[in-house]
């Protein structure tokens, strides 16, 4: 996903950004492992795709 298409999806306000409450830690750890999990699942997924087009 390209910049441009992230900041169209953003919809957010500037007063709401600037007035809510810093993430913990925690929550950004969390949020990273979410999104390492799904890029892991997305290249396993692509390596199986391009391993069987090898095959044939």
């Amino acid at each position: 996903m390209g910049k441009q298409t992230k900041d169209l999806q953003n919809h957010a306000q500037l007063k709401e950004l600037m007035t809510a409450r810093p993430m913990t830690a925690e929550r950004h750890a969390e949020i990273n492992r979410k999104r390492i999990r799904a890029r892991r699942m997305l290249e396993d997924a692509r390596e199986l795709r391009n391993n069987k087009q090898e095959l044939f």
